[in-house]
């Protein structure tokens, strides 16, 4: 772990791996929740980093998330809130992803939605969170070439993650179904229905 000042009121830690950010993000938030963190306007998950914005007393901050680190490791990540979102499993590219899962289109649908995924860190776009556990051999690469536009609430997977498009947009993940449901609405109270640490699962509909 490496913490790096980023402007004057920032801090940037640096981890290994993704797992890693999971359990120190976790951390950071419940003593965050619990008063027990020097104060600080935002805790931001990434692939391999954690930034800590509005940080009042930066030095006192590096303090604390060192702390953390070396107790957040000996407890397992806690479950979020579950959001459940109904998918129609009929993207283009299921077939595909269900022959290289080794499996029937049937059976694809019935392990997709079969998982409890969790979001590790949101990006790409307002509302488009990575959400994470898929089992390593589902494990896909991203397309040799992106779409020109994929469709707001199609949902599909490309490496570990599994990812609702949230509006009209390129890109280069396997279509696997879509939804109706909103993933981000400037209206509601919460824009982002899926924020980091939150649990989802897919429950597959008829069209």
């Amino acid at each position: 772990m490496r913490i790096r000042p980023a402007g004057p009121c920032a801090l940037l830690v640096e981890l290994e791996d993704l797992a890693q950010v999971q359990v120190l993000h976790a951390a950071l938030v419940e003593r965050h929740g619990a008063g027990d963190l020097p104060a600080v306007t935002d805790i931001v998950p990434a692939a391999r980093t954690v930034l800590l914005d509005g940080v009042e007393d930066t030095g006192a901050m590096a303090d604390a998330v060192a702390a953390c680190a070396l107790t957040s490791g000996i407890a397992p990540v806690a479950a979020g809130a579950l959001v459940e979102i109904p998918v129609v499993y009929d993207g283009e590219d299921l077939p595909w992803v269900a022959e290289q899962w080794d499996t029937s289109v049937e059976g694809a649908i019935a392990l997709h939605s079969g998982i409890v995924f969790r979001a590790a860190f949101c990006g790409f776009a307002p509302g488009f969170a990575y959400l994470v556990g898929l089992p390593e051999h589902c494990h896909l690469p991203r397309r040799p070439r992106p779409r020109p536009q994929v469709q707001a609430g199609a949902v599909a997977v490309a490496g570990e993650f599994t990812g609702v498009y949230p509006r009209p947009s390129p890109g280069g993940w396997h279509l696997v179904g879509r939804t109706t449901t909103a993933m981000w609405d400037p209206a509601r109270r919460e824009p982002a229905l899926v924020v980091p640490g939150v649990e989802v699962r897919f429950v597959a509909v008829e069209p």
